[in-house]
């Protein structure tokens, strides 16, 4: 013992102090290591523990719920048919009366359908009974007018006829008048003719006679020029001259005759002029009345034109409305069979609606009223002739009112359902992230790690940051809210247990 505590006792140097103390912090680091990872593998065990528990827990928790849901679901179920059986029978019953009704509606419906459609059939067989009548007295009427026109037209086509052949009778004898007139205006004309032709002949011979003397003196003279060159002449032209005094001979006789002739046709261009003249004062006599009863002619023709223009445009009107007529009796017969099959359709959609009423809208189909009485009293304080004005504007409509009141309460519903489902997915969406909360905060994940959680307790120290002391409370302040740890109940137990 004396030896030992002698070497205790030596002092030791300092390479070995370090030696000693490097040692130890080696054996510090190697028991923090091992502690480490003895405490992760407690970590990892307990993890896998607590894993296990949450899992089994939630399989008891989920089992004994399911019982208890469904007990309280077989009750609900139970009490839902009973209501349901009672229900049925009350709907069935009112079904039958409903359906009763109906078939006496649609039976009432058929008969006034039915004389509806019998006095419409007769009011249309009545309706074209009138328009053949009208038809037939028109036609009548056009006849009689016709033969009156024709029977006119005969008459005065005989007088123009009668009329026309006095008129050629009276210019022929006219014109034998004329041709004996001119006759004798022309042997008249003719010895008028011959006496101024007479006296025209005296004066040419006398003026003849006169310029004879006054150029008988030059005439000598030229005579006896003429008879030197004459000789010299006829020495060189007798044979010509013989023909020449022939030709002259023979040109007198043609000269005399040209002018008898020319007289003659004088004389029968002036009274063929005078007879023109005549003939065309007759000739525009004639064309006046000949335009006259042209004139006549065609305002005739015109007004049978226009007659048989009536008479068409009738027809066509007759037509025409004949074929409105048919096309809006067809019509009406297309959209009263809509309407009956609209009705079909309604009523069946109706008798669909009312397997989806609940028991208050089969006991109350109607309201009475959605008005309030503050509204019922501005109504009642409106102006009479608005208010006499809206009244006949609702009995327009009395006969959809129950329609409106039912359609208007179902829209409401569908409204406020909405409205209501909106409000249960927010209610839903808080209960998933509570659930979600509750189900991070009994895992261990990554992400819940590296999250603050307060479940989760290691060495009993958690995650979450230190609070720090309350400050003294001052006479005026509030008290500040309090606040807890919760820690898991299967952690608990695990540990106590």
């Amino acid at each position: 013992m004396s030896k030992k505590g002698k070497k205790a006792k030596v002092p030791l140097s300092d390479e070995e102090q370090l030696l000693l103390f490097q040692q130890k912090l080696l054996a510090e680091e190697e028991m923090s290591k091992r502690k480490e990872r003895l405490l992760n593998q407690f970590l990892k065990d307990k993890l896998a523990k607590e894993e296990h528990n949450s899992a089994l827990n939630l399989n008891k928790i989920n089992t004994q719920w399911r019982t208890v849901l469904r007990e309280v679901k077989t009750r609900e179920l139970h009490k839902d048919i009973e209501i349901l059986s009672q229900t049925f029978e009350r709907v069935v019953d009112c079904k039958d009366s409903v359906i009763k009704s109906l078939a006496k509606d649609l039976s009432e419906a058929e008969e006034q359908y039915a004389h509806a459609l019998r006095s419409h059939l007769h009011s249309i067989d009545q309706l074209l009974a009138l328009q053949r009548c009208r038809l037939n007295l028109l036609e009548e009427n056009y006849n009689m007018e016709l033969e009156a026109l024709t029977k006119e037209f005969e008459t005065e086509r005989k007088t123009i006829i009668d009329q026309h052949e006095k008129e050629i009778h009276y210019l022929q004898d006219v014109f034998m008048a004329m041709e004996q007139n001119y006759i004798d205006s022309e042997y008249e004309s003719k010895l008028e003719f011959q006496s101024m032709w007479d006296d025209l002949k005296n004066k040419n011979l006398e003026e003849k006679h006169f310029l004879r003397l006054q150029l008988e003196n030059i005439v000598e003279d030229l005579w006896r020029r003429f008879q030197d060159a004459l000789k010299n002449y006829t020495d060189a032209t007798e044979d010509r001259k013989i023909a020449f005094e022939t030709l002259k001979v023979k040109d007198e006789k043609s000269s005399k005759e040209i002018e008898v002739q020319m007289k003659k046709i004088q004389k029968l261009q002036d009274a063929i002029i005078i007879l023109k003249g005549k003939i065309l004062v007759h000739s525009r006599e004639s064309e006046e009345q000949n335009q006259d009863i042209r004139e006549d002619k065609e305002l005739v023709l015109v007004q049978l034109r226009k007659l048989k223009a009536q008479r068409t445009q009738a027809r066509g009107i007759a037509q025409e409305n004949l074929v409105k007529l048919t096309l809006e009796s067809n019509a009406t017969l297309k959209a009263l069979r809509e309407i009956v099959d609209k009705g079909e359709k309604i009523l069946k959609l109706a008798e669909i609606c009312r397997k989806f009423e609940t028991e208050e809208e089969k006991v109350l189909p109607f309201y009475s009223s959605a008005l309030t009485p503050a509204e019922q009293e501005e109504i009642e304080t409106m102006d009479p002739e608005f208010k006499e004005e809206l009244g006949k504007v609702i009995m327009d409509y009395k006969g959809m009112e129950n329609f409106w009141k039912r359609y208007n309460k179902v829209k409401l519903e569908q409204l406020s359902l909405r409205h209501r489902r909106v409000q249960l997915l927010e209610i839903n969406e808080k209960l998933r992230e509570m659930l979600r909360q509750y189900l991070d905060g009994i895992s261990v994940s990554d992400e819940v790690l590296s999250q603050l959680n307060p479940l989760f307790i290691v060495n009993h120290r958690s995650n979450l940051p230190q609070l720090l002391p309350a400050p003294t409370a001052q006479p005026g302040d509030k008290k500040p809210p309090a606040t807890y740890t919760i820690i898991e109940a299967a952690h608990v137990v695990s540990h106590t247990l």
